[in-house]
């Protein structure tokens, strides 16, 4: 399926319009195609500042939140790569601190999309390429880059010298593309989708990892042995935990205390930690304990347990309304999103959902039906979504409108009320627009 991609910027759009063209059909994971593309632009990945590469099921891109939070606490710049965009497909691509501009990003679309013609990538391929030319042609301190999909496979592999690799949450998602055994890998899922983050790791570099099972910890260290990485795994090389209010971070060279990520939600805590261990696991870029710290409270990672200022979209509800939109999406989301609202009363919470075709609607709603005062099922915009009768039954009253703020205008106005906004990150891009939140 092919991400949604608008400009308002008439040469941005044109090239957009190009590389909507390239999706569905193409999106076969792959490192051929991105490296004949890199290849007729000089390998842009070559040229790079140090790198910090972060796969995971949930959590990488909070990861790289705080990675970035860290290196600008300590007054470096870095490039971040991260997808999909939540309003702006500028937001996928950010140098040394700044949202990349429209007229370089159209020449550098342009530029990707002419040369690679005959090649024929993805969607995602190209955005790659581009990503790591504006990388490679604008000087920065370091280099973060999310995977897109998997890690052994995925477009942003192409990178050979990583300062730093980082595993964050695993789970299950993305079945179509990772769950389809080839020989000699693993037929557990769990395995096997452990197996195929672990391919980002490289020789002589550092791989930090989180708490896995222990068949899913056995196939990711068996991998890095393999190939000569050095791996760190949670609770062993490093570990963190939540105390007396605070962070506390250890590992062979000492201990760190730390307030809590501002970032809302518990699992937080975890993917600040994995930055900070890929920080201090590596000397490429130094990073003071201060800039660590700092990092807590200045990472931003919007439209993820994301709470609503007033705007647009609020304006709708009761002034007290409390509103919230997670783009989450699976199993270990719908548990985050419990987790969070776990002190909310029994049937307090207006759930507004929207998810794409082919994800569970169970997750989010099974976690959650306790807290559902009712549901409200919503179309995600641009995209093939789930219909009110794909959701199992919730304790709670179902109904269907036809965008946002007609669910919203549904509701039963009442003092107190939790509205909840959740099930696709496409979705979570269009309330934060609509509601005049765009990232920046």
């Amino acid at each position: 399926m092919a991400d949604s991609a608008k400009s308002d910027h008439p040469g941005v759009q044109a090239q957009l319009d190009r590389l909507e063209m390239l999706s569905p059909g193409r999106d076969i994971l792959g490192l051929d195609r991105i490296r004949e593309v890199l290849g007729r632009l000089d390998n842009p990945q070559d040229r790079l500042p140090p790198v910090f590469h972060v796969a995971g099921t949930n959590g990488k891109g909070s990861t790289c939140a705080f990675l970035r939070a860290a290196i600008e606490a300590e007054g470096l710049t870095a490039h971040v790569y991260t997808s999909p965009h939540l309003v702006r497909f500028n937001e996928r691509i950010r140098l040394a601190g700044k949202l990349i501009e429209d007229d370089y990003l159209a020449g550098l679309l342009a530029r990707v999309l002419d040369i690679s013609a005959d090649i024929n990538p993805s969607f995602f391929e190209a955005t790659t390429a581009v990503a790591l030319l504006a990388f490679a042609e604008t000087p920065a301190d370091a280099c973060i880059l999310e995977v897109g999909l998997g890690g052994r496979l995925d477009a942003t592999n192409v990178i050979d010298r990583p300062v730093a690799t980082g595993i964050a949450e695993l789970g299950i998602d993305h079945e179509a593309f990772l769950l389809s055994p080839e020989e000699g890998t693993p037929n557990d899922p769990l395995v096997r989708i452990a197996w195929e983050k672990a391919g980002i790791a490289k020789q002589n570099a550092p791989l930090l990892t989180q708490k896995y099972a222990a068949d899913m910890l056995h196939v990711i260290a068996d991998h890095a042995a393999d190939i000569g990485a050095q791996h760190f795994p949670r609770g062993e090389e490093w570990d963190a935990a939540i105390y007396e209010g605070q962070l506390h971070y250890k590992d062979e060279t000492g201990k760190l205390n730390l307030p809590l990520p501002a970032l809302v939600g518990a699992h937080q805590a975890d993917n600040a930690a994995l930055a900070i261990a890929m920080l201090r696991h590596q000397d490429a870029v130094k990073i003071s304990d201060a800039a660590l710290k700092a990092a807590m409270g200045w990472a931003q990672w919007p439209g993820r347990m994301h709470f609503l200022i007033a705007g647009p979209l609020t304006h709708l509800l009761p002034a007290d309304a409390e509103v919230w939109v997670d783009g989450g999406h699976n199993v270990s989301a719908g548990l985050a999103l419990a987790k969070h609202f776990a002190d909310y009363e029994a049937g307090s919470i207006d759930l507004v959902i929207g998810m794409l075709a082919n994800k569970d609607p169970a997750a989010i709603i099974t976690p959650l039906h306790e807290k559902l005062a009712s549901v409200t099922v919503i179309p995600v915009p641009g995209h093939e979504s789930h219909a009110p009768g794909d959701y199992p039954a919730a304790d709670a009253p179902m109904s269907q409108a036809s965008d946002i703020s007609a669910a919203l205008r549904s509701l039963i106005p009442g003092a107190g009320k939790t509205v909840l906004i959740a099930g696709s990150l496409y979705l979570a891009g269009e309330v934060l627009r609509l509601n005049e939140q765009v990232p920046d």
